[in-house]
């Protein structure tokens, strides 16, 4: 299952990330539906060939988008995949992150090293300056992911995306250029 590549954007010393391509299809459905249990409540990644399809256009078509694959360097198989949505560039050079790890990848770090490659990304090629994550507040994991990223914590907005059938509540938590060092976020 793992895809074969060594064109990453940037590389950690367990992963890379790149973009997502078509072709990456089989492999991202088979793992999303492997971790069906542990994105639910929270995530709905796309578990069909025709769902991915359109998921993966919107990432590679629309300018206000970017996806991000989290692979592993060794043998190459997806752990995860990070998204800025909503980019705004001018005078606000910003962009909201989503992400997913799969399951064969959780709890090993690599999503950490991913997102510091992302937000580094972001704030060099892509020119952002910051990079906001909106967690609903019992997703304990993905809290821990921002929290030690380097994101702060910076509100709590009821009602803030539709998700799973209803209106869910959120914390935002935020990251800008000047909170980050040259080894990564402080």
């Amino acid at each position: 299952m793992p895809h074969h590549t060594s064109r990453h954007l940037a590389e950690g010393p367990r992963v890379g990330i790149r973009h997502f391509t078509y072709e990456d299809g089989a492999e991202f459905t088979a793992r999303a539906r492997e971790s069906q249990d542990l994105h639910h409540p929270w995530l709905f990644p796309p578990t069909t060939s025709q769902a991915y399809t359109a998921y993966a256009g919107r990432l590679i078509e629309d300018r206000s988008k970017a996806g991000f694959l989290v692979c592993e360097k060794s043998g190459g198989a997806i752990g995860g995949f990070i998204n800025i949505n909503n980019i705004v560039e001018g005078g606000f050079r910003s962009g909201a992150l989503g992400y997913g790890a799969f399951a064969h990848a959780a709890g090993r770090g690599l999503m950490r090293e991913g997102l510091d490659l992302v937000v580094r990304y972001a704030f060099g090629p892509m020119r952002l300056h910051r990079l906001e994550i909106n967690v609903q507040p019992g997703n304990a994991a993905s809290i821990a992911l921002a929290r030690r990223c380097g994101f702060r914590l910076e509100g709590f907005s009821p009602k803030m995306l539709f998700v799973d059938g209803a209106w869910r509540d959120h914390q935002r938590w935020a990251i800008t250029t000047e909170m980050i060092t040259p080894r990564g976020p402080s």
